[in-house]
């Protein structure tokens, strides 16, 4: 399970999994923060870069990433925990985020969504992973801030998300990211997140084809329970990719100032890829779903077989109980002619084992003539007929 991870917050992971989305207590102000107890305080790491170089280095205090917000470099601030309001409140300050984007980003899990407030661009995604050596998913949102020469991403959780690839692009000067405006580092962290869909549908598609071998081999209680857990999760999945679609196609309809032409071509892209993502998914929807009705089947076949077995013991068995209560009726022979002169045979004992042993044999032999004894399950292979 997922609850497996070392950290103290790794037994809400699958709790967080079928959680509905966030919402505010009828009345309560525009802006309000539901910070959680036992949320982790947010640690704040600052990579800042341009064509020529680019340094990271991790924040202690909000304040300090005021002097980056204006240069003509890319700062891009990785904000990861959720905890501590006063933190989170001077975080608002220094990067002017109005009241209810601030709500959106620390009150999770919210709704998918991209919001263009003029001077800002905010985007809410749900990033999900599979982890090392797990079975179940994890879902986690992460909140993007874009303005013009710096990206805000918020993160929940400190010790995984996916995008080390990208970090590692500006760290080697790998392909043209450090060439390009803040705008471009916002669409490679969303194609991140998005790429980072295929590997969970991947997993549930082994997943899937596992239980079909076991629902037609030997299909059992845990099957059943498998196949309920995997629908679920598919749907679960399903809430938090399905709505992306929308957010990615806002940013490509919408005229936002703050990302370039050049860029939406790449978010085209993008959404190519969550529209091939969610096809795979809806695919994996219906095997899923198909599951159900081959374990019935399996079952109900399992059924008949056992049926049939009994049914073919019990027909054997019927006339050979019959002989066997006639003889068992002890009348005298004495008494009369007719009651059971059989018992007074010499070769009547024997005579009565080799009637019941042909009678048993018969039946047998009718039956196999019949096919009863063929399984029903196995498939017969059909000749090809050449033309």
């Amino acid at each position: 399970m997922v609850t497996s991870r070392a950290n103290p917050f790794a037994d809400e992971v699958l709790e967080r999994r079928y959680v509905d989305y966030a919402y505010d207590q009828p009345g309560s102000l525009p802006g309000t923060l539901q910070i959680k107890a036992n949320a982790i305080p947010p640690r704040i790491v600052l990579i800042d870069y341009s064509a020529d170089k680019a340094e990271r280095f991790v924040v202690a205090n909000p304040m300090e990433c005021a002097d980056y917000l204006d240069r003509e470099s890319v700062s891009w601030i990785d904000i990861h925990g959720l905890g501590q309001e006063d933190t989170w409140r001077q975080i608002g300050q220094v990067f002017n985020l109005h009241p209810v984007v601030l709500e959106d980003v620390v009150n999770v899990p919210q709704r998918p969504k991209a919001e263009d407030y003029g001077d800002q661009l905010v985007v809410v995604l749900h990033m999900v992973m599979i982890l090392p050596g797990q079975e179940h998913f994890l879902n986690e949102q992460v909140s993007f801030v874009l303005d013009k020469n710096h990206l805000l991403t918020v993160q929940e959780e400190p010790d995984y998300d996916c995008f080390q690839l990208v970090r590692d692009r500006i760290r080697f000067n790998k392909g043209t990211i450090r060439q390009r405006q803040a705008d471009y580092l916002l669409y490679s962290l969303l194609d991140a997140v998005v790429d980072g869909i295929f590997p969970v549908l991947e997993h549930y598609g082994e997943r899937i084809e596992t239980l079909e071998r076991e629902v037609t081999n030997a299909p059992t209680v845990h099957t059943l329970n498998e196949i309920h857990q995997i629908k679920r999760e598919l749907l679960t999945l399903r809430r938090s990719i399905w709505p992306q679609r929308e957010a990615i196609a806002v940013l490509l309809r919408e005229d936002c100032t703050l990302i370039r032409p050049a860029v939406k071509v790449y978010l085209r892209d993008c959404y190519e890829h969550v529209v091939q993502s969610l096809d795979m998914l809806e695919t994996y929807r219906e095997l899923a779903s198909s599951l159900m009705d081959v374990y019935l089947s399996s079952v109900s076949n399992k059924m008949n077989e056992v049926m049939k077995t009994l049914t073919v013991i019990s027909t054997i068995f019927i006339p050979l109980t019959f002989v066997a209560g006639i003889y068992g009726m002890n009348f005298s022979p004495s008494a009369s002619p007719w009651n059971m002169p059989e018992l007074n045979w010499y070769w009547g004992y024997p005579g009565v084992w080799l009637l019941m042993i042909a009678i048993a044999a018969g039946l047998f032999y009718f039956f196999w003539r019949r096919g009863w004894f063929e399984n029903f399950s196995a498939v017969k292979p059909t000749r090809s007929k050449s033309l």
